[in-house]
């Protein structure tokens, strides 16, 4: 029996040698410590993906610089609410399809006509100027529908343009000595082709896009203006399938409200030679 003296040392110098926890794994020991500046990382943006077809100055070329004045309001808007805007350009016809069936969030330089059931929000970030337009040494003027008669009407596929006008071309979408529609991602160069080649007679569109479209991609080429058919907003609308579409809506609102109380969309839309929106 070993004395009580020597027991008590060796008790003591064993628990001396032990550990107070146990030893973490290979893996656990190749983690850092943790801080109290990294102990909670930063919860990742949630991503809104919105598309449409360029319509500069409301929305251009995705990834191009610049991208519309739509976009960047849309992103600096949704940033402030922890959203980030992944935006993509194809055909506006498949964009309003797309987002009826939920796979994007939304489209951008809607009017309400356009995407019926859509949800928009509280504010809207433009307002939209459609006038006709003919070749340069035409003499035809709008009054109407009824002045269309001896006209060729060229149409984009899926546009709303007037209640009055819409009207019209659904009525004669199938008479193409009527309404001649275009479809494609970018439609708005081949119907000016058309229009100066006189395939077609007069061609509707947003008054902006026009001059934008003229200054910066077709310089040398003009149009006549044969008149005003109507003024409506422009929006940012969102998915009837998803079910985060009204929380997108609000988000958005909230953070055009900011940028208007802080001057910020007014330096936007300023960059791109445009009128503050009331």
């Amino acid at each position: 029996m070993m004395p009580k003296a020597f027991l008590l040392l060796l008790t003591l110098f064993l628990s001396a040698c032990s550990p107070e926890e146990p030893p973490r794994s290979p893996a656990e020991q190749m983690q850092p410590a943790a801080s109290p500046a990294t102990d909670t990382p930063t919860p990742p943006k949630r991503i809104v993906i919105l598309a449409a077809d360029p319509w500069c100055p409301y929305n251009c070329v995705a990834g191009a610089k610049p991208e519309g004045y739509m976009v960047d309001l849309a992103r600096e808007a949704l940033e402030r609410e922890g959203f980030g805007v992944s935006y993509i350009n194809m055909s506006w016809a498949r964009a309003l399809e797309q987002a009826e069936a939920g796979y994007i969030d939304g489209i951008v330089g809607a009017f309400t006509s356009d995407a019926p059931g859509f949800v928009f929000p509280e504010e809207h970030l433009g307002i939209s100027h459609i006038e006709l337009y003919t070749q340069p040494g035409q003499d035809w003027h709008y009054q109407g529908v009824d002045s269309l008669r001896d006209q060729t009407l060229i149409a984009l596929n899926g546009y709303s343009y007037s209640p009055e006008l819409d009207d019209y071309i659904q009525r004669n979408r199938d008479n193409q000595k009527r309404v001649w529609i275009l479809s494609g991602p970018a439609p708005l160069k081949r119907a000016i082709k058309l229009i100066l080649e006189e395939r077609s007679d007069v061609l509707p569109e947003d008054r902006d896009v026009m001059a934008w479209t003229l200054q910066h991609q077709l310089p040398n080429i003009q149009l006549r203006s044969a008149g005003a058919l109507s003024s409506s907003p422009v929006y940012i609308a969102f998915s009837p399938a998803s079910a985060r579409s009204q929380e997108l809506a609000d988000a958005l609102s909230r953070g055009i409200r900011e940028l208007r109380a802080s001057g910020r969309l007014a330096e936007i839309l300023a960059a791109y030679g445009v009128s503050a929106v009331d």
